[in-house]
């Protein structure tokens, strides 16, 4: 009998033609690690949704083979949904210090044990069943993070993670290039690299540049400086505490998630700052505006973050006077442009100095652009790429480029979620799929929300609705009383007295036609009641809202 070639699959759940999301399977025989597990922030027209997470029905179907779940760094597009995922599948999860430190914050406030979780440094390797998983430093706008060489019986899979090749980090921890050349060396059957910035030509800039803009900024500040920047960007955190202390300001930290992550930072080490530095947010007028500085969430313009509600002078400790200088140290994720621009707008009117375009300086990409993707492919030099992290055109973009450095375009894979790639040491396939998707979570539900409850939602957001309420006899089948109609989003009833009559008319007509047809189902009544009423209306008005016929009983 012929032996079975050695062979391993690889299924992404989530980040593929999507930012964010991200989580992927890797299978050996009866064996599965799984690489990350992050949320998505919601789209526009998925009304009232907080968070999107994978669908991980693959991982519960086979939850006895997971061995582990093993983190590459702390953003919420890649722990964000670990609180909800943990509380199905307990299963060991490995990382960072400080992505763990992260993580458990996250569990707690989401009341899920943390008493299964297990930290790694770069350099480290750990053996989980028939994988031997490495962990590999490298520089991207949170600190601590990795990416993993995963050592199989079927050939060795190198997981970029999110990176940039920064040359002269903030904390002097240079990407492990020579691990990354060793990998290349040995042979890799299979590279995951990072997308996000497959658009860009040339080099992602180094974070220290962000640096060289705070000074600058700071030096010609006549008052209190506010800087908004992400929480987990620590090295961007450090640098705002060290202009701060070169000037001899003090620095106050507000937003909550900005507390927490400083916190946790500090305790772990990640954070270096002088005693006496951070003071708390009530002592700020205790020391002249050319003295402080103030660290803050809201970089996104978050309706709910501390900027916001300074912007709009609704914040309870601190308000923006005239002569402060606001620091917007982020781009606008894709999506949130308007609600950036409207809370610098707010800062202008109360008389702030706001220093936010990408052409200052003020912030730079935590991802490899093209030619730091090239040298990431040409240290590695694998036999199959598949392109992970990004929107649909980014990872066409990375697949070009990997032709481009002389990669045959069939060893390129371009998956979509739930995917299943197969892959040996002569080959790789798509070889079938998996179930996989979005979970929506709003509020404590969890899945509870699908596509018709979200068609509902938008149906009233855009033409309201119409509640008629109709009181029969069930003895006689006749009506004892009404119809009365409630109406909310669609017309206002005092102005529309007219429309609301002639629309009680039409559900009388309709009651009467089912009486003198002899129909006494209640649900057929509602039926005619629904489908008359919404054939008048869109008749009188071009809208269609959403009918809910109540009929009560006597």
């Amino acid at each position: 009998m012929a032996r079975q070639p050695n062979k391993v699959q690889i299924v992404p759940l989530g980040g593929m033609g999507e930012i964010g999301k991200n989580m992927t399977v890797i299978r050996y025989g009866d064996e599965i690690i799984v690489i990350d597990a992050g949320l998505m922030f919601p789209e526009d027209d998925m009304l009232g949704i907080d968070l999107v997470i994978p669908d991980i029905s693959y991982l519960l179907d086979n939850r006895d083979l997971v061995k582990a779940i093993v983190l590459t760094h702390g953003h919420e597009d890649h722990i964000g949904a670990l609180p909800y995922v943990l509380k199905q599948l307990n299963v060991p999860v490995y990382g960072t210090r400080l992505t763990l430190g992260i993580l458990e914050g996250r569990l707690k406030e989401n009341n899920v044990a943390a008493n299964n979780l297990y930290a790694v440094q770069s350099g480290d390797q750990i053996q989980l069943g028939n994988f031997k998983i490495g962990f590999i430093r490298v520089s991207h706008s949170i600190a601590d993070a990795v990416a993993l060489s995963i050592k199989t019986p079927a050939g060795v899979i190198v997981h970029t993670g999110d990176f940039k090749l920064d040359q002269t980090p903030v904390d002097g921890k240079v990407t492990d290039f020579h691990k990354f050349a060793e990998l290349g060396d040995q042979g890799v059957l299979v590279l995951l690299a990072d997308s996000t910035n497959a658009e860009r030509p040339g080099y992602t800039q180094s974070e220290k540049s962000v640096g060289v803009t705070f000074d600058d900024t700071f030096r010609t500040a006549r008052e209190r400086i506010i800087i908004a920047s992400f929480s987990s960007n620590i090295h961007r955190i450090q640098q705002a505490i060290d202009t701060a202390c070169k000037y001899r300001r003090k620095v106050a930290i507000l937003g909550r998630s900005m507390v927490n992550v400083v916190t946790i930072a500090l305790e772990l080490g990640y954070l270096n700052v002088p005693e006496g530095v951070i003071i708390d947010v009530d002592e700020i007028n205790n020391y002249p505006a050319s003295g402080i500085v103030i660290l803050t969430t809201g970089s996104q313009g978050e309706p709910m973050s501390a900027l916001t509600k300074m912007a709009m002078s609704d914040h309870k400790k601190v308000e923006i006077v005239p002569g402060d200088t606001v620091i917007i140290s982020a781009t606008p994720i894709p999506g949130n442009e308007k609600l950036v621009s409207r809370t610098i707008d707010f800062l202008f009117r109360q008389g702030a100095d706001v220093v936010y375009e990408s052409t200052s300086g003020i912030h730079v990409s935590g991802h490899a652009s093209q030619e730091e993707l090239k040298l990431m492919h040409n240290l590695i030099r694998p036999k199959f790429f598949i392109p992970v992290h990004g929107e649909y055109r980014h990872l066409i973009k990375h697949s070009q480029l990997a032709q481009s450095l002389g990669m045959p375009k069939e060893n390129i894979f371009i998956a979509e979620n739930g995917q299943s790639l197969e892959f040996t040491a002569e080959k790789g396939i798509i070889n079938g799929k998996v179930a996989s998707g979005n979970v929506l979570v709003d509020g404590l539900g969890v899945g509870d929300v699908g596509n018709i409850v979200l068609r509902d939602r938008r149906q009233l957001s855009q033409d309201g609705i119409l509640i008629v309420v109709v009181t029969m006899d069930k003895q006689r089948g006749q009506v004892a009383a009404g119809p009365d109609i409630v109406s909310r989003g669609f017309v206002y009833v005092r102005e529309s007295e007219q429309l609301m009559d002639d629309a009680k008319d039409r559900v009388r007509q309709a009651l009467d036609k089912c009486e003198l047809n002899g129909v006494t189902e209640w649900a057929t009544i509602k039926s005619n009641v629904r489908d008359t009423l919404g054939k008048y209306l869109y008749e009188r008005t071009r809208r269609r809202p959403m009918i809910l016929p109540i009929i009560m009983e006597v």
